[in-house]
């Protein structure tokens, strides 16, 4: 057997200690998969844990990060740092020192990717991310190795596992939102400064990736349209629920005729559909193709094992093309780099989809009418309608609608001239509804 593969890893925390955990745990079996041993040489850490599952008395360890990615005795560089500017410089320099990258870094490469690519090309390196969407599940092969026969129609999933924990909890247990992000900042779920998941920006940097991949464009993080779960209520939730849906955080990407949709927002899902009972904090993939139809992609999206599992994964696929020439390897985002289509990016206004509308109206003659007519007005015609029965000495109702298929900005127009009637009390709560068929 060859000489064993050397990696160096920048950053020891949970995830790298995870990676570490298993190449050392599953030494013989990967070393059977890559045709060679993979060993972990050298590690950049600020601090250890000393109760780490791993053994670090044959590994180097420094607090240089420059001195790690120079050191020429380093064949693979797996990035664990975070962030988007010192990950970059560094991934960038591991490039140019001629090192192969691993990455979990979904922000790096959603920010960085089309120049990091372009770099590596040049050099004749792999830049490998697996571990940056969904943690565990194989999604990034599963669309850019096993579908590669397909036209892709669409994507949609739940990529964030802190809001799908939220909305569970939520759903289960009728609580307030910002109760239930208190639990998951108990639990471990949940940061310290949880916006990355809660406004949708971790979910729209994975979502990012994969349109790429499923498409063949350019990675346009800039573009996509994100909204987060913070404006969710425990009354939305009942009232979905009474119509036949729940509520997830949905990564939503397709190809249309006009250009491509990539949007993150709360979304309303039919209640048998197996993407509306992926609870907790698990995540899921649903992909639409043309040759294969739909395939569900389920796991676990975080944790030290499960990415550690995707980072391992990227090493041994590197280790097996090593002797390989960079012109037959696989390409980065799927599609050769000349052959990369920059399709536009649909505005959210263009996007078409069902409606569920909420909203609080005084209980008098005559307001429904006017509602119903502004929605009329705007080429809107609604599937159901729900009015409840004020609670007692209560002079406001709230009314619930379903439309059916309109575009977004026909329902923006709609709710800006309802917000301002007499009748309405606060702002109309709006929800995109997705029945995802194939």
């Amino acid at each position: 057997m060859l000489n064993p593969v050397k990696v160096g890893v920048l950053g020891l925390g949970t995830v790298g200690g995870g990676t570490v955990h298993i190449l050392q745990r599953n030494a013989e079996e990967i070393a059977r998969r890559a045709g060679r041993g993979i060993v972990v040489t050298h590690a950049c850490a600020k601090e250890l844990n000393q109760t780490h599952p791993y053994n670090t008395d044959n590994i180097v360890l420094t607090k240089e990060l420059v001195e790690l990615v120079n050191n020429p005795e380093v064949d693979i560089v797996v990035e664990l740092l975070g962030g988007t500017t010192v990950a970059r410089d560094i991934t960038l320099q591991a490039i140019a020192n001629g090192k192969h990258v691993v990455t979990a870094n979904k922000a790096l490469i959603a920010n960085h990717g089309n120049e990091i690519f372009a770099a590596a090309q040049e050099k004749g390196v792999i830049v490998a991310f697996e571990a940056a969407v969904a943690g565990g599940i194989p999604i990034i092969k599963a669309v850019r190795e096993g579908l590669a026969a397909n036209k892709i129609d669409w994507i949609a999933g739940i990529i964030n596992g802190t809001s799908n924990f939220i909305l569970t909890e939520m759903r289960d247990k009728g609580s307030e939102f910002a109760d239930v992000l208190a639990q998951a900042q108990r639990l471990g779920y949940a940061e310290k400064d949880p916006t990355f998941d809660i406004e949708g920006v971790d979910a729209a940097h994975k979502l990012t990736i994969l349109a790429s991949l499923a498409f063949g464009i350019p990675l346009h993080f800039d573009q996509i349209y994100m909204e987060g779960i913070t404006q969710i209520s425990p009354l939305d939730v009942q009232y979905a629920n009474e119509l036949g849906y729940k509520i997830k955080h949905l990564g939503f990407t397709k190809r249309t005729d006009n250009g491509i949709e990539l949007r993150v927002h709360p979304a309303m899902i039919p209640n048998k559909h197996l993407l509306a009972n992926v609870d907790g904090v698990m995540n899921a993939i649903l992909v639409q193709a043309d040759a294969l139809g739909q395939s569900l992609y389920y796991g676990a999206g975080a944790g030290a094992l499960p990415t550690g599992s995707s980072i391992v994964a990227d090493l041994v696929d590197i280790t097996r093309t090593l002797t390989t020439d960079p012109g037959n390897r696989v390409p980065h985002l799927a599609f050769q780099s000349n052959a990369l289509a920059d399709l536009p990016i649909l505005p959210v206004e263009e996007t078409e989809t069902i409606y569920y509308l909420r909203m609080s109206v005084l209980d008098r003659l005559g307001v429904l009418a006017h509602v119903t007519n502004i929605l009329s007005e705007n080429g809107i015609s609604i599937e159901a309608i729900i009015q409840k029965e004020p609670k007692s000495g209560a002079d406001q109702v709230s009314i619930v609608m379903l439309t059916h298929l309109v575009k977004e900005k026909q329902v923006n127009k709609a709710i800006e001239a309802i917000e301002k009637l007499d009748g309405i009390t606060g702002q109309v709560t709006r929800i995109r509804v997705e029945m995802l068929e194939g």
